[in-house]
């Protein structure tokens, strides 16, 4: 996403209701005998669970970080700016001395951010543009570069960003719209065949959606899974309604996606941060066509989509993260999702904002490590979707869920007297809950206890699972 396109990103108020770092603790063997667990059900019914609430994931404010404009390499600040500027005259953020900056990105530069974030687990979403700025094809050919630099890439992509961050194209180009039938950019460039600005005039579902999924076959290819997509800049802004759907059918036609995901707006000020469910096909649905909107909660304030502005990090978090935006929504409660592109991290090979954003996480580590953890983008949209769509019906002692999405760390305040040992998992095979002696220390299966409240920690399992009292 452009800083032109950052302008054309509208807010939103989301209408949802309000919803790993820590020590690991592994699921125990069943310290209690099944007979035993069995035999006191009749006990546990007798004492009715008072109230069920959903809470936050561990009972920990999320945080992400959404990464727009990156891809293998090519430095999308320089090779966007002389496409802008044809496109829109006369702007005097387009006049940059973009000759002098440096083609690459290098992968030295993607493996040390990547090591980082991964010893500190931090998690988000990476943008891989399939044919950056018509340079070249990521899973063909990309001129300037030989096939051995593209392929360990792509390979360091795979190894080192994956497992921790959702990967989107960022539309096909990020520049020119392509004739899909030639694959050539549309001419001539101005505002009406740049994708940033696409499409101005009447798309249906499906041919927006055939734009998309071009988009995700070339990552495909490229052995790169996607859930969800990024729009550059204004990119469907004319067909809001729209998107959703086309979001839904292509993601699922080319990787079989259960709950695809997107990522366009910011929220500001106090407009809510929560994911937003949208492409319902009706009341009572729970999975057809349901598209989430993962929202970021900043603005860009490292070096800007080309690299070359003064960064202004204290804007996420101070020195001793007592002020800023990042500081704001975690005291809120809401998922704290910071934003920012490649080229404004690497700054044209100063690295200015490299540096701030070690110093931005290092803060909110200090501060807020017992109450946040990091969450890739569509982990963050699946909570929300299960916290709103998952149903339960109690039954003396146990609480029986119907989940349309499975969902890690889900996450339950319960009210009840019992302190009796928890069970869950399928119908027959549920297995005990450890319980923790503090809340820092709630993970996926596991419980704690505070007078007669108990919060339970688990991966959701989709489908038909109980919570049970022994």
């Amino acid at each position: 996403m452009t800083n032109h396109s950052f302008h054309d990103r509208r807010t939103f108020l989301a209408k949802s209701t309000q919803g790993a770092t820590g020590a690991a603790l592994a699921m125990l063997s069943p310290a209690v005998p099944l007979s035993s667990h069995l035999a006191g059900m009749e006990k546990a019914a007798a004492d009715p669970i008072q109230s069920v609430v959903v809470e936050l994931p561990r009972l920990r404010v999320p945080l992400s970080f959404i990464i727009d404009d990156s891809t293998c390499l090519v430095n999308m600040g320089k090779y966007c700016m002389p496409q802008f500027a044809t496109a829109w005259p006369g702007r005097k953020e387009y006049e940059q001395p973009w000759e002098k900056w440096p083609n690459e990105i290098p992968d030295a530069f993607l493996r040390k951010f990547g090591e980082w974030c991964t010893e500190r687990g931090v998690k988000g979403k990476f943008s891989i543009v399939p044919n950056p700025a018509c340079v070249g094809w990521l899973d063909r050919e990309l001129p300037g570069w030989s096939k051995k630099s593209l392929q360990d890439s792509l390979k360091l992509v795979r190894d080192l960003m994956v497992p921790s961050w959702d990967i989107h194209p960022e539309m096909i180009t990020h520049t020119r719209v392509l004739d899909l039938k030639t694959g050539k950019p549309v001419e001539p460039i101005h505002i009406g065949s740049m994708e940033n600005s696409y499409p101005q005039v009447e798309k249906s579902i499906d041919e927006l959606a055939e734009y998309l999924a071009y988009a995700l076959r070339i990552l495909k290819n490229c052995d790169l899974p996607c859930e969800g997509i990024t729009t550059p800049g204004g990119f469907g802004n004319k067909v809001k309604d729209r998107l959703p759907f086309a979001v839904f059918e292509a993601v699922r036609d080319v990787f079989g996606t259960d709950l695809p995901h997107y990522f366009k707006y910011i929220s500001e000020g106090k407009e809510s941060t929560l994911p937003k469910l949208e492409g319902l096909a009706g009341a009572d649905s729970n999975r057809e066509r349901l598209t989430v909107n993962v929202p970021a909660g900043t603005g860009d304030w490292f070096g800007g989509w080309d690299g070359s502005r003064k960064c202004e990090a204290e804007r996420y978090c101070n020195a001793d993260a007592s002020e800023g935006r990042m500081v704001e929504l975690i005291e809120r409660g809401e998922p704290a999702v910071m934003f920012c592109h490649w080229a404004g991290l690497y700054n044209n090979g100063t690295e200015e904002g490299w540096v701030e954003l070690q110093r931005v996480i290092q803060a909110l580590e200090s501060r807020f490590q017992d109450r946040t953890f990091w969450m890739k983008t569509s982990h963050i949209g699946r909570y929300w979707v299960a916290k709103e769509r998952t149903k339960w019906k109690i039954e003396g002692g146990k609480i029986e869920f119907d989940a349309p999405f499975s969902c890690d760390s889900f996450t339950l305040k319960i009210t009840r007297q019992s302190h009796s040992p928890i069970w869950y998992g399928r119908i027959g095979n549920e297995i005990p809950l450890n319980e923790v002696l503090l809340k820092k220390q709630l993970v996926p299966g596991t419980s704690f206890r505070k007078g007669d409240e108990v919060y339970i920690c688990v991966d959701l399992l989709q489908g038909t699972s109980v919570l049970q009292w022994a």
